[in-house]
This record gives structure tokens, sequence and C-alpha cells, in this order.
């Protein structure tokens, strides 16, 4: 959890992402930041059927094989780290999801209230009327766990959804890449190794010269929304079926 801007950001992790974020705030320097390990399978307890290892690397990191981190996660679980913290910040705390929704999923089952002190939900997730990413009808994040983002899109909470129709309007281009290439900068030179996996994953995958910012952009809309426009809707995941992922939105400023 760190605050930027005023709001206060919670991250919440499965345990690869969890490696993944402990190595990442280890070479930022910010160990200060507590990271609660999520749950292991999804919400009904069934197995978390993918890890994307041909996207990102088998560690998360572009397969660059660094030392494993020092720090260790808290003693919560993700889902109480949630209710503690909109708990003890009611109606401050935004919750950027860039996973699977089960812990979320997880702390609105366990907690009543999580729903009411939560300030705002941004989550990575959807195709909102644009192929998905790992069949035509699902995006990644929301085929993780079908009925935990069902849940949270019908809980009342307030949710930002930031889908694929919006974050491939955003990409790195190898132009870019080549000029971050070219700092001296510790963390430009970090983001460039680990960047390889990744930019070689879009040109085979898209014929694209360059890559999707799917996280960045989720960050980017909770820090400053106004740089999106949005509609606004109700949304319903569909749980089963060849469809099983597919989000449905239903635009009630439509006549």
């Amino acid at each position: 959890m760190f605050r930027l801007s005023g709001i206060l950001i919670v991250f919440v992790t499965n345990h690869l992402l969890r490696i993944f974020l402990v190595t990442q705030l280890e070479i930022a320097g910010r160990t200060d930041i507590p990271v609660a390990e999520g749950s292991h399978v999804t919400i009904t307890k069934g197995t978390k059927l993918r890890i994307a290892d041909f996207v990102h690397g088998t560690d998360g990191l572009g397969n660059q094989n660094f030392p494993p981190p020092k720090g260790k996660p808290i003693e919560q679980s993700a889902a109480e780290f949630l209710i503690e913290q909109a708990s003890l910040y009611p109606g401050k705390v935004t919750v950027v999801a860039l996973g699977p929704l089960t812990n979320i999923a997880l702390a609105i089952q366990s907690d009543s209230s999580f729903v009411k002190n939560v300030g705002q939900i941004v989550l990575l997730g959807g195709a909102f009327s644009v192929n998905g990413n790992v069949n035509p009808a699902a995006e990644a994040n929301i085929f993780g766990d079908p009925d935990a983002a069902d849940l949270v899109f019908t809980s009342g909470a307030d949710v930002l959804a930031i889908g694929l129709n919006v974050t491939h309007q955003v990409v790195l281009t190898d132009a870019d890449r080549d000029k971050l290439a070219e700092s001296s900068g510790k963390f430009a030179q970090y983001l460039c190794k680990i960047l390889d996996v990744y930019f070689s994953y879009h040109h085979d995958a898209y014929s694209t010269k360059g890559v999707y910012l799917h996280d960045p952009t989720t960050l980017l809309a909770a820090v400053d929304s106004s740089l999106i426009t949005y509609v606004e809707g109700v949304v319903r995941v569909q749980t089963v079926g060849i469809t099983r992922g597919l989000t449905l939105f239903y635009n009630k400023q439509k006549r």
C-alpha cells in the first residue's frame, strides 16, 4: 500500500505475482511497502488455469533469473488486508487490480461493509466490443476467475474497468524502447532487460512494432481519471460455456 496524489493504493497478489512484486519493490528501494499474498485458487475453489509465462517469462520478469527476493509477505491474507485498509481509511482506498479478481471477491464475501468502505476498485479486465486476448470471448484477467469478476461487478462497489478496448490504444513502441535504452538510469536499464520477452511476444503474436501497456494504463486511470473517456453501464460476466470470461456491457445511457 502506498499513498499517491492523496489516494491510498493497495497491492494484493497471488504467489507468482508476489515474488514479482517483492522483487520490483526491492529494486526500487521501497521495501517499506507491504505485500499481501492472495488466494492460490479461484473463488469457487477451482484451479487457476493459466499462467502466461510465454508473455512475461516464467518468472514474470522476462526470464532474467534475478536472485529470490529477501522480502516476505505480511501474515494477513490479501482479502484480510483489503478489508482492514478499507475499514481504517473508509472512502479513501483505491484498489488497483491488475490480475484476476479473486481476492477482492473474497473480501466482498467476508465483510459486508467492504463495498461501502472501499473508495474505488480500478481493474484491468474485460474486452468491451473487441476480441479477448485468451480467446475471442475473454480477456485474461476475467478469464482467470470469471465467477469472482461477476461478483465484483455486481457488488455495488464503485468499479472502473479498463479493458482491452482501452489498453490496446496505449503502446510503447520499438522506437520508444530504443530511447529508453539510451538512458543510463537504473530503472530504464532494468526495464529494457525485462521487456525482451514481452516485445518478442507482441512481435510474433500481433505483428506490432511495440507492446500494449495494460498495467500502466490502469494505474494511470487510478491516478488521473481525466486522461480517459468513460461510459457508464452494467457489466455481467459469462461464467460457463464456450464464452466463459466474456464481459457483457449494458450502456445505461442508451435510450
